[in-house]
C-alpha cells in the first residue's frame, strides 16, 4: 500500500489482510507536543490529588455510594438532589459541542483520559524499556531470546503495575483514600466488591492500553463520527496545505512543493493514518504531524506550517469565521445550560424534610377519634450535628393534635432520621380532607424549612346520614 492511497481504502491501524497492525509511533518534540505533556501532567496530577484534597472534611470529589452522600467540590448532594447531576452532565455535553465547533478533536487529543493514560504513561513506559520506534519493530519481528523475554516480563509487569495504581485511586472516588486504606488492611474476601471492582478494572485498562490501544478511539469511541456532524468548514482542525506541499518532491527538485515526502508525519501519528489525505475520522487533533513537519520545514530552511491547524475554509484560500450561526447557537445552549444548572444548584437545601404516610390504612377511628399516621424523613446534609424542631402549619381545625413534633430532634451530621407523627381529630370535628404542612426550624441558625403539603383525610361525613344516597353526588366531574 503506498503513501498516496494510505487510509483511504483501510484503517492505517489494520494490516492488509484484516488482521490488528502494531503501530509505533515515533517519538516527536516540539511546542504542541511540550503543550500536550504538561497538560496531560497537570490532568494526571488532578486525577491523584482530587481524593486527598480535603473540603468541608471530606475529598474534593467523593461518591458516597454507600451512604448515598455525593461531595463536590464543598457541595453535598443527597440521593433526592441528583436531579442537580443531570444540568451538569447536559452543561458538559453543550461545552464538548461548543468546543468542537470551534476547534475540533482538540478534546481527544489533549484531554481525554484514555488518551492521557495511554499516550503519557503506556506509551512512555514502551519507549523506555523497548526504545524508539525502529528499535521496536525490530523487537518485534526478532525471535524469542532471554533478553526479549526480559523486556517483554518488565514491560507487562509494569502495565499491570500501572493499571493497578489507576484502579485503585478511581475506587477512592467512591470509598475514599481512608476506606481504601482500610480495605487493603483486610482480606479480599472482606470486600469482595470492592476488590472485583479493582480487578475488572485493572484487567480492562491493561487489556485496552496494553492490546487495543487506538483501536477504541478508531472503532468503539463514536466522537470521531460525531465530529462531521458538529463542525464545519470553518472549524479549526489539523489539516495538509496542498497548494503549498504539492507536488511532493525531494529537496532541491525543480517545480517540486514544499512537502519532500519524508512521511514523518504518518510515521508520529499515534493511530497510523495520512494526515496529507485530508481529515479523517481517526485523527485525534494531537497535533503531534505538527511538530514532526514543522522540525522538517526548519531543518530545510523552510516555513513551518505546511502542517498545522487550520480551518478547511482557509486552507483553500479563505478567511475563517469564528463567529457564525452554529457557534451563536452553541452559545446559546452553553450559557443557558450554566444558567439553569446555576439556578438549580441554588435551590439544594442543607436540610431535606418531607412527610410520608405510613403503610397501612389511610386513617383509622377509636372511640371517636379520628387517627392518621405519618413519618416525617429529615436529612441533615451538613457535616456537622444540628437540633430542629417542628410545628404544624395551615388552617388547623379545633381539637386537632399532633404526637411526635413536640420535642426537638438532633441528627447527626450528614444522617437523617424517621420520626413518627400521630395526628388526631375528633370525629365530629371532621368535614373533609384537608392540607397540612410541617415547618422545620433549625435551632443554630434559626432558618426555617417547610415540607410539602400532605392530607389529612377521614371518612365521607355523608355516609353517616340517615338521608336517600344519591349516586350522582359521587361522580367525578
Amino acid at each position: 500500500m503506498t503513501p498516496n492511497t494510505l487510509n483511504l481504502v483501510s484503517l492505517g491501524s489494520i494490516n492488509e489482510d484484516g488482521s490488528k497492525k502494531t503501530l509505533h509511533p515515533a517519538d516527536v518534540s516540539g511546542k504542541f507536543t511540550r503543550a500536550r505533556r504538561f497538560a496531560a501532567l497537570l490532568l494526571l496530577l488532578i486525577y491523584v490529588a482530587l481524593p486527598w484534597i480535603p473540603v468541608n472534611g471530606f475529598p474534593a470529589v467523593f461518591l458516597d455510594v454507600l451512604n448515598r452522600r455525593f461531595h463536590f467540590m464543598g457541595l453535598t448532594l443527597a440521593v433526592q438532589d441528583l436531579w442537580v447531576g443531570f444540568f451538569l452532565v447536559t452543561g458538559l455535553g453543550f461545552s464538548l459541542f461548543y468546543i468542537t465547533a470551534l476547534f475540533g478533536r482538540v478534546w481527544c487529543g489533549w484531554t481525554c483520559p484514555y488518551t492521557v493514560f495511554l499516550e503519557h504513561i503506556y506509551r512512555r513506559i514502551e519507549r523506555l524499556i523497548d526504545g524508539d520506534a525502529s528499535a521496536r519493530r525490530k523487537l518485534d519481528a526478532a525471535p524469542w531470546t532471554a533478553g526479549k523475554i526480559t523486556r517483554r516480563v518488565i514491560k507487562h509487569v509494569l502495565y499491570i503495575f500501572s493499571s493497578l495504581v489507576i484502579a485503585h485511586i478511581f475506587l477512592s472516588y467512591f470509598v475514599s483514600l481512608k476506606g481504601l486504606y482500610e480495605m487493603m488492611q483486610h482480606s479480599p474476601q472482606a470486600h469482595a466488591i470492592a476488590f472485583g471492582v479493582v480487578i475488572f478494572l485493572t484487567i480492562g485498562l491493561y487489556g485496552a492500553f496494553s492490546w487495543f490501544r487506538e483501536q477504541f478511539c478508531v472503532i468503539m469511541c463514536p466522537y470521531g463520527r460525531m465530529q462531521s456532524a458538529l463542525g464545519d468548514d470553518h472549524t479549526i482542525n489539523i489539516g495538509y496545505d496542498k497548494k503549498r506541499g504539492e507536488p511532493r518532491g525531494k529537496a532541491g527538485t525543480t517545480g517540486a512543493g514544499d512537502c519532500v515526502n519524508c512521511t514523518r508525519c504518518v510515521q508520529v501519528c499515534p493511530t497510523g493514518i495520512d494526515i496529507r489525505n485530508g481529515l479523517q475520522l481517526e485523527c485525534i487533533g494531537c497535533a503531534a504531524c505538527v511538530d514532526a513537519c514543522d522540525s522538517i520545514m526548519l531543518k530545510l530552511g523552510r516555513k513551518p506550517g505546511l502542517v498545522r491547524y487550520d480551518s478547511f475554509t482557509a486552507f483553500n484560500g479563505g478567511k475563517t469565521r469564528l463567529i457564525r450561526p452554529r457557534i451563536i447557537f452553541y452559545t446559546g445552549l452553553l450559557f443557558l445550560g450554566v444558567a439553569v444548572f446555576g439556578f438549580a444548584a441554588s435551590r439544594i437545601e442543607p436540610l431535606r424534610a418531607n412527610v410520608l404516610r405510613m403503610q397501612g390504612s389511610p386513617f383509622y377511628v377509636s372511640n371517636g377519634v379520628l387517627r392518621n399516621q405519618f413519618l416525617i424523613r429529615l436529612i441533615n446534609k451538613r457535616n456537622e450535628p444540628r437540633t430542629f424542631t417542628l410545628a404544624m402549619l395551615g388552617d388547623l381545625p379545633a381539637g386537632l393534635v399532633c404526637a411526635g413534633a413536640d420535642a426537638p430532634v438532633t441528627i447527626a451530621a450528614q444522617a437523617e432520621d424517621l420520626k413518627p407523627l400521630m395526628i388526631t381529630l375528633p370525629e365530629a370535628g371532621f368535614k373533609e380532607p384537608f392540607k397540612l404542612s410541617i415547618r422545620v426550624t433549625d435551632t443554630q441558625d434559626g432558618k426555617t424549612y417547610t415540607t410539602k403539603p400532605f392530607e389529612f383525610t377521614g371518612p365521607d361525613p355523608r355516609l353517616k346520614s340517615n338521608d336517600y344516597l344519591d349516586p350522582k353526588q359521587y361522580l367525578q366531574k
